[in-house]
C-alpha cells in the first residue's frame, strides 16, 4: 500500500485510532498517511465533537501569522502522535464569492494577500512538525457558486485577475516549500476550454508545474466527486488524472475492494494499450517515495494536542443589538436550527449555519415581544447579530462567554 487517507467516520475515539494506526504502519512502513485536518469547521480527529481549533476564516480575520502557524503546529503535533504525515491543508482558496457552498469559512478570507500570507505560515507550521501540507484546491476554488462534489463549477474569469487573486497563495505556497498541493475538479476556459483542472495537463503540467515551479506531490481531490467522475466512472478518471500530471489519488471515501481493483486494472489497460506513459508513473511514484522518505513516520507516544488561545471574539462580526445585550443581558432561551453541512465538513453532530428559517423563526419571536439575538456560525449572511466566521466549538464556547449565559443555560 502506498498511501491511505483516513476519513471521520473511519475514527470512534482515541483508543481505537492509535491501534489502526499501528496496524497500518506495521503493515506498510513506508505509506504515505493523510489526514483531511483543516481545523476550525473541517476536521477528521475531533469529528464527533468539534475541532479544538477557530478554522481559518477566524486566523485569517485576526491576521496574526504567528497564531496561525501555532495553530498548524497544534494540528501537526496531535497528528504525528497518531502517525500520520501529510495533512490535505491548508486551503487557500480566495473566497471571492459570498454565495461559495462549500468553501467559505475554511478560506482564509477575500484578500488574495491575506490568504497568501496565511497559507505560507499555516505551511511552515505544519512542516515544521515534519507533517506534510497540501494547498488546495487548484487553481483556486473560490469563486465559484456550485459544489463541485455535486455538480463541475466554472472559474470565469480572465488570465490577469486568476494570477493575481487566486494563484497568490499557491505561489506563496510554493516559495514556502509545500510538499503537495490538490487539484480541483473545476473548469477554468482561460486556461483550459476543454478539461477540467484536474484532468489539464496545461493547468498541471505548463501552469504549475512549468510556470510555478512546483516540483512536489500533485494529489487529486477526491475521484468519486461528481465533478470529476460522474460522467466517466473512477477508473477513467484515475486515468485521466494520471495522464494530465497528478501523482497521489484521492479516490474516495466509499470504494470497495472490487473498485480499487477496477481503477488498477484501468491504469494497466492504459499503459498496455499506449494511453498512458509508464514514464508517467514512474515520476509520480517517485514523487510519493520522496515524500514518504522525507517526512518519515516515526514511534511516538499519543500526546494531546496544545491549546492554542486567542480573543475570538475579536474575528467576530456583530451589531448594536450584541452590545445592548452585553449592558443589559436577559434570560436565555436558546434556539438551534439544523441544516445540512456541505461534504467537505461532513454528518457532524454539532455546529450551525444560516438558513432563511432562522430568520423566519427570530420575526416570529421580536414580534411576540422577545429580545432576540441571531447567531450565525458560518460566512457573513445577512440579518445576523452575532458572525463569527466558523462552527468550531472555541468559537460557540466564546459566544456563550460573550453574552454572559449562565453555566445552566448552557444547552
Amino acid at each position: 500500500m502506498g498511501s491511505l487517507c483516513i476519513y471521520g467516520g473511519n475514527i470512534q475515539d482515541t483508543q481505537q485510532l492509535s491501534a489502526l494506526m499501528t496496524q497500518i504502519r506495521q503493515a506498510s512502513p513506508n505509506a504515505i498517511l493523510a489526514l483531511d485536518e483543516e481545523g476550525g469547521d473541517v476536521t477528521r480527529l475531533h469529528y464527533r465533537d468539534g475541532s479544538n481549533q477557530p478554522g481559518n476564516a477566524v486566523l485569517g480575520r485576526l491576521d496574526d501569522p504567528q497564531l496561525t502557524r501555532a495553530s498548524a503546529r497544534a494540528i501537526a503535533r496531535e497528528m504525528r502522535a497518531y502517525g500520520f504525515n501529510l495533512n490535505l491543508a491548508p486551503d487557500a482558496d480566495v473566497n471571492t464569492n459570498a454565495q461559495n457552498p462549500v468553501i467559505g469559512v475554511r478560506s482564509f478570507g477575500i484578500s488574495p494577500r491575506k490568504v497568501a500570507m496565511h497559507t505560507a505560515a499555516f505551511t511552515v507550521g505544519l512542516q515544521g512538525e515534519m507533517v506534510a501540507a497540501c494547498a488546495k484546491h487548484f487553481p483556486g476554488h473560490g469563486d465559484t457558486s456550485t459544489d463541485s462534489h455535486l455538480s463541475l463549477p466554472v472559474v470565469a474569469v480572465d488570465p490577469f485577475t486568476l494570477a493575481e487573486r487566486e494563484l497568490a497563495p499557491f505561489t506563496a505556497a510554493i516559495q514556502t516549500g509545500i510538499a503537495a498541493i490538490m487539484t480541483s475538479h473545476i473548469m477554468v476556459p482561460a486556461l483550459d476550454a476543454e478539461n477540467p483542472a484536474t484532468f489539464s495537463s496545461a493547468i498541471l503540467g505548463k501552469l504549475l508545474r512549468d510556470e510555478l515551479g512546483f516540483t512536489g506531490v500533485i494529489v487529486t481531490d477526491a475521484l468519486d466527486m461528481a465533478g470529476a467522475s460522474a460522467e466517466t466512472g473512477i477508473p477513467v478518471a484515475a486515468v485521466r488524472a494520471l495522464r494530465a500530471g497528478a501523482d497521489l489519488l484521492c479516490l474516495g471515501t466509499d470504494m470497495k475492494r472490487e473498485d480499487y481493483e477496477q481503477v488498477v486494472n484501468a491504469i494497466l489497460h492504459a499503459v498496455h494499450e499506449g494511453a498512458l506513459d509508464p514514464q508517467r508513473l514512474r515520476d509520480a511514484a517517485a514523487r510519493n517515495t520522496a515524500l514518504a522518505t522525507h517526512y518519515r513516520v516515526q514511534d511516538e507516544a499519543c500526546e494531546p494536542c496544545e491549546l492554542v488561545t486567542g480573543d475570538w471574539s475579536k474575528a467576530f462580526e456583530t451589531t448594536s443589538a450584541v452590545e445592548g445585550w452585553i449592558a443589559d443581558p436577559a434570560e436565555v432561551q436558546l434556539v438551534q436550527v439544523d441544516t445540512d453541512s456541505n461534504m467537505a465538513v461532513g454528518h457532524v453532530p454539532w455546529g450551525l449555519s444560516e438558513t432563511h428559517a432562522v430568520h423566519e423563526l427570530a420575526a416570529q419571536l421580536r414580534q411576540d415581544g422577545h429580545r432576540v439575538l441571531v447567531v450565525n456560525f458560518g460566512w457573513p449572511a445577512p440579518r445576523a447579530d452575532i458572525t463569527t466566521y466558523g462552527a468550531s466549538p472555541v468559537l460557540a464556547r466564546t459566544v456563550i462567554e460573550m453574552l454572559q449565559i449562565p453555566a445552566a443555560q448552557k444547552c
